[in-house]
């Protein structure tokens, strides 16, 4: 079921989230789950929706960074609670690994990628923040993902994607990559026409989409 979440449970969730209530935030998480809401609305609606909302306070000096930190911390510990109750069913023989390029510590959206591939069957491979290009193509040697998914969330480490995608792709050409992050607001996108085998991340849904064209 993909209930949606009304606004009601989104304002209650992210007032407790900003205040860094967690035992608020993990029991409108449970209730949700009960009720019978997906985990797409969960992420979307609710998770991604709320930590976007608190970087928005955040860069309009309307929080501190501390409690910007905390957000993050709690939602991060409401990933692994989605996770602990609902990864189930048969798995596929698919993975992907996922990376936070080098030089980026904002690991949650790649984090909560992961999870998402994992819940639908595959393997999913979290390097987190900072991971070397040099790391990167060992654990891709070693794995042999079908797909491969990398983060930036800054737009001044837009040097850096350049750099894993010139490395990756020279060393597996055929090996699809998606790449996703808030620095792709402000016109990353603009790098990737030079890999033919690159695609932007735009949603879940578009996820689901190269997901579903690999099991086939």
């Amino acid at each position: 079921m993909n209930t949606a979440i009304d606004e009601a449970t989104y304002a209650h969730y992210l007032a407790a989230l900003i205040a860094g209530d967690r035992e608020t935030c993990a029991k409108t998480v449970q209730a949700l789950l009960h009720a019978g809401t997906g985990v797409k609305p969960l992420y979307v609606e609710l998770l991604q929706r709320a930590q976007y909302q608190v970087g928005e306070l955040w860069e309009q000096e309307k929080i501190s960074v501390a409690v910007e930190h905390l957000s993050t911390a709690i939602t991060l510990r409401m990933l692994s609670l989605i996770q602990a109750q609902t990864l189930q069913g048969a798995r596929r023989n698919r993975s992907i690994i996922i990376a936070c390029v080098a030089d980026e510590f904002h690991q949650l959206g790649g984090r909560m990628v992961a999870d998402f591939c994992e819940l639908r069957g595959w393997r999913g491979y979290f390097l987190g923040a900072n991971t070397s290009v040099e790391d990167l193509l060992q654990l891709v040697s070693q794995r042999k993902p079908d797909l491969l998914g990398l983060s930036l969330s800054i737009y001044f480490n837009l040097p850096k994607l350049i750099a894993a995608l010139d490395a990756v792709t020279a060393a597996y050409p055929d090996l699809p990559i998606l790449v996703g992050g808030q620095a792709f607001r402000w016109g990353a996108q603009d790098a990737l026409q030079h890999y033919p085998n690159t695609a932007y991340l735009h949603s879940l849904d578009a996820l689901e989409e190269r997901m579903a064209a690999c099991e086939r």
